[in-house]
């Protein structure tokens, strides 16, 4: 077995458990991130900013699993070559394994703490990867960005709402709903001209 399959994952592992100690912790990060956050978008709340901090730290989550599934993925396919369902399954849980493991180790951590909802977030990343590496990435990224779009149409809009009515200036967030609209309208008319090739066929 080549090493250079086994290795990534492994040392991937060892990432993600020195960035769940202290040094990864709210704390440290806030006080970089949220600076540079008040930095481009100055018009925000510190409410506002507190909420965005949290959504890119579970953002990494999302991230760091979906890596860490789809390094274990590409060892068992080409270092063991298992089927792609074997593999996706595999690596699967081995991440949510690792995502368990992980949280409970926090749990001793006097700056951090277990927490169940991230554990179900780095499943979702796990999940997203072997999805991507079993149905094929451009159906998943076509799917995934139309979710996308409309969470940024119906959350721009209940923010915008929102900030009218707290009397809050949206700034750049004005553009988010109409953009989103757009892109959607647009999306619609490209798949209606050109359907998409028939999603029984992966990795096409």
């Amino acid at each position: 077995m080549s090493a250079g399959y086994w290795l990534p994952p492994a040392l991937w592992m060892l990432a993600i458990m020195t960035a769940s100690s202290d040094v990864g912790s709210a704390e440290h990060t806030q006080h970089w991130l949220v600076p540079v956050l008040r930095l481009l978008a100055p018009w925000a709340t510190p409410s506002q900013l507190d909420a965005v901090h949290v959504l890119i730290r579970k953002a990494g989550h999302l991230t760091e699993y979906a890596v860490l599934a789809a390094l274990w993925y590409r060892a068992f396919r080409r270092g063991r070559s298992l089927a792609p369902r074997s593999a996706a399954t595999i690596a699967f849980l081995i991440s949510l394994a690792w995502a368990i493991l992980d949280e409970i180790r926090q749990s001793f951590v006097p700056s951090r703490g277990a927490s169940a909802a991230d554990v179900a977030i780095d499943a979702v990343g796990a999940l997203l990867a072997m999805l991507i590496a079993t149905l094929g990435w451009r159906i998943i990224v076509d799917r995934i960005t139309t979710l996308l779009l409309w969470l940024a149409l119906l959350g721009g809009t209940a923010f915008l709402i929102l900030n009218i009515l707290t009397g809050v200036p949206s700034g750049f967030l004005w553009l988010s709903p109409p953009i989103a609209a757009i892109l959607l309208i647009t999306r619609t008319r490209q798949s209606r001209r050109h359907p998409r090739p028939d999603a029984q066929s992966p990795h096409t």
